[in-house]
């Protein structure tokens, strides 16, 4: 994929997430100049947060200090484990050794340890802190949450005016897509895909 230079975004879901738009509309989304700085480049999606509560177990989950010297705390950051991101970026994720043997070492405390939701926001607020939009394009409901697990839409749940609430977001962007579903939705969701989903 990397290899051919008419993939410049590169996104990151999971088996539960869904789409909010149509692949035009998301496309288009992306590459609306009008939206952006003429003298910016196109940023990647990907959400970073430097003030969680949490932040200094999440950054010890392997051992005091032991991301040191590469990674100092107030250089940690968190994030969704869901992004969209550009090729830039995917190349310099691919290409770096030195931030991910600190992020790949065993985990001391597994309950505040998320490798997927530390390495990407840390590294990218690192090495290019202007190149994103610091927020995702993935709208995650953590109400009634468990284990660390956000919400999980069931068939009963599945409406027009579901879709229309995810899509809604508190910046002058739609998000793009939603989890988390449960499989059993799939006959609800295509039953709406034509006149809710991928309606622009």
């Amino acid at each position: 994929m990397l290899h051919d230079p008419a993939n410049a975004y590169f996104a990151i879901v999971s088996q539960h997430c869904i789409p909010l738009h149509s692949f035009n509309y998301f496309y288009n989304f992306l590459f609306d100049l009008n939206r952006l700085s003429r003298d910016l480049e196109f940023p990647s999606y990907i959400e970073i947060i430097d003030n969680e509560s949490n932040l200094w177990d999440r950054y010890n989950a392997r051992g005091k200090n032991i991301m040191l010297p590469e990674v100092h705390f107030d250089e940690f950051r968190v994030g969704s484990q869901f992004f969209v991101i550009t090729r830039k970026h995917a190349l310099m994720f691919i290409k770096d050794r030195k931030l991910w043997r600190k992020f790949k070492l065993p985990c001391l405390n597994v309950e505040s340890c998320y490798p997927e939701e530390h390495y990407f926001p840390t590294m990218l607020s690192m090495q290019d802190p202007n190149g994103s939009t610091r927020y995702t394009l993935t709208r995650v409901n953590w109400t009634d949450s468990v284990n660390g697990h956000p919400h999980t839409y069931h068939p009963p749940e599945v409406s027009p005016k579901l879709i229309h609430t995810l899509r809604e977001s508190n910046s002058s962007y739609s998000y793009m897509f939603a989890r988390k579903f449960s499989p059993d939705c799939l006959k609800p969701l295509m039953e709406i895909a034509d006149s809710v989903i991928f309606k622009d």
